[in-house]
């Protein structure tokens, strides 16, 4: 099984995130708020919003964003064709981080959906 993070699974364009913000199909959580909408690619995407809000600094914004990439990276044969766009809400740490991929778990893969 292919785990690479290529660029096929990044939302980069300013009109890619416009377009899953426009649809608003969101759930929110303690850490984290997720927005989704569906594509035509046959795979998920990911496009991730960490701001100084979050955390001041940037390597603690960077860990938010490596740790969610990971859950990604590992997961994302399981998730259906979707533009998936995670907003960090409150800073996290590495003690949080299981709790984290926890709600990821529960929110992209339990939602009713059946994996592919």
């Amino acid at each position: 099984m292919d785990y690479r993070f290529g660029k096929q699974y990044r939302l980069l364009k300013t009109d890619e995130f416009s377009s899953v913000f426009a649809l608003r199909r969101q759930k929110s959580r303690d850490w984290l708020q997720i927005l989704r909408a569906p594509n035509t690619l046959g795979h998920a995407r990911l496009g991730l919003v960490v701001g100084k809000k979050a955390a001041k600094r940037a390597n603690k914004r960077n860990y938010m964003k490596r740790c969610i990439r990971e859950w990604f990276r590992l997961n994302r044969h399981r998730l259906p064709a979707e533009d998936i766009i995670v907003r960090v809400r409150a800073p996290f740490g590495r003690t949080q981080q299981a709790a984290v991929w926890q709600v990821l778990e529960t929110v992209l893969l339990a939602s009713g959906r059946p994996a592919p």
